[in-house]
């Protein structure tokens, strides 16, 4: 699998998929800097809601291969930048985490907004505590994008 780069709000699921994608026990921890294992790399979410650290994000990037720009639909209060994938010229792929929690069709249609305008393309839809769309997403990390 390409070396990925994992971004998103705080409690959006970030840790949960790495956690998930590197066989470790699914167990709740905030990250407080950027953590890296196997070839992920985790960050804190608030690398994403506050512009002053957009630049550790940018020179972070250039050690991964792919950008995993995750949503939670369940948050409502937040919104990607527009035109995020920009300031990394590498692929971002939009992951809309927590599928098993939409409770209405207008979550999903919101996150799915926000991570197409951020310019995150193809979007995944997962859940990291059941495995749901997992599968799709890493078949599609291990193809040549």
């Amino acid at each position: 699998m390409k070396k990925l780069m994992l971004i998103g709000k705080v409690s959006c699921g970030k840790t949960t998929l790495c956690q998930y994608l590197t066989n470790q026990s699914l167990i709740y921890k905030k990250t407080q800097a950027l953590e890296v294992t196997d070839n992920i790399i985790d960050t804190p979410g608030e690398y994403v809601e506050r512009r002053q650290f957009y630049q550790a994000l940018a020179v972070t990037a250039t050690g991964a291969d792919v950008i995993l720009l995750l949503q939670d639909p369940t948050d409502q209060t937040f919104t990607l930048p527009p035109g995020l994938q920009a300031m990394f010229q590498k692929p971002m792929i939009g992951v809309i985490t927590k599928n098993d929690l939409i409770k209405d069709e207008r979550q999903l249609r919101a996150a799915e907004k926000s991570l197409t305008l951020a310019g995150a393309r193809p979007i995944f839809r997962i859940c990291s505590m059941t495995g749901e769309g997992i599968k799709e997403l890493i078949d599609y990390l291990t193809e040549d994008l």
